[in-house]
């Protein structure tokens, strides 16, 4: 780790929302393993201990906002999946509901706190980058045009009121997270059938991270005192879709040469084939690395079979 930099332990508990995810899931387990107690914050009825109900939608998110006070680092979640389904003008709005007005809703209860957590994480996405062909982007590049684009902008500014009250932000700019469930899971029955290929050319790259390594950035971004605003959280060797799907095919002993035509994507898919899976954005993790992040696995064929182990 470079001299400078200080990655401090969390000295109280970790507050946590999409805690029911694939990567909250895992990032709650971590945190477990490590000791580290969480309170996390579901919609609905408290079935658990540590559990604190809130409705972001409310004018009071949180009840009972004392509820909050002396956790450490607050990790934010949340968010419908991009991917999910044909971007109707309905789900573009439960879209954005489920970031920028859950992350208003978080940080605005936060800044109200007599004792605030000391970071707050929020997830992020590179689709802020939109699509770039083959340009290298990192943590300084320009935010790019479209809806995915100017959806994490909002997402990212609304994360303002937490950062004004003096608590630092960490915007952790996903790429593809590789782990049992999430995207990876929807490719899975169809290359296991062999019917799996390149989207369209194949040439647009693909900015992916291991579930294992997204979670220990997300640990170590709350623990670097030194990080703040946005962070690749990407691997540091993006690829291009054809390799990706290629990689994938070999991990699993399958053909994987169907390439999926980029007029049929559209015409099923609308917008989101355009901005989600035909976009190309070559993301790498340059702040996480100055920090002294060490990846457990920087290539895609390591990160494939452990997600499919």
């Amino acid at each position: 780790m470079e001299s400078g930099i200080h990655m401090g332990e969390l000295p109280g508990p970790v507050l946590l929302s999409g805690a029911s995810g694939m990567l909250g899931s895992a990032l709650r387990q971590a945190l477990a393993g490590q000791g580290v107690a969480v309170r996390q914050l579901v919609r609905g009825a408290v079935q658990g201990e540590g559990q604190i109900a809130w409705a972001p939608a409310a004018e009071r998110a949180v009840a009972e906002p004392s509820a909050l006070e002396g956790c450490a680092a607050a990790i934010h979640l949340s968010g419908a999946s991009v991917a999910g389904r044909r971007w109707t003008a309905s789900y573009r709005r439960e879209m954005a509901a489920s970031r920028v007005e859950t992350t208003r809703a978080l940080a605005e209860t936060l800044a109200g706190l007599g004792r605030r957590p000391e970071v707050l994480v929020v997830a992020s996405a590179v689709g802020i980058y939109g699509s770039r062909g083959d340009e290298v982007l990192d943590e300084s590049s320009q935010a790019g045009t479209g809806f995915l684009a100017e959806l994490c902008r909002a997402w990212e500014a609304a994360a303002e009121p937490a950062r004004r009250a003096g608590v630092r932000v960490v915007h952790a700019r996903f790429g593809v997270v590789l782990g049992r469930g999430g995207a990876l899971a929807k490719m899975l029955p169809v290359f296991k059938l062999g019917l799996g290929g390149p989207l369209g050319s194949g040439r647009q790259w693909m900015s992916w991270v291991s579930l294992d390594d997204a979670v220990a950035a997300l640990l170590f971004a709350a623990r670097t005192s030194e990080l703040t605003g946005a962070l690749n959280v990407t691997a540091p060797e993006p690829v291009t879709n054809a390799a990706f799907t290629r990689a994938l095919g070999w991990v699993l002993r399958r053909p994987a040469v169907l390439a999926a035509p980029a007029a049929a994507l559209r015409l099923v898919f609308g917008e989101m084939a355009e901005e989600a899976l035909l976009a190309s954005q070559r993301a790498v993790p340059r702040r996480l690395l100055d920090a002294g992040f060490r990846f457990g696995y920087p290539e895609i064929d390591g990160a494939l079979r452990a997600a499919l182990a």
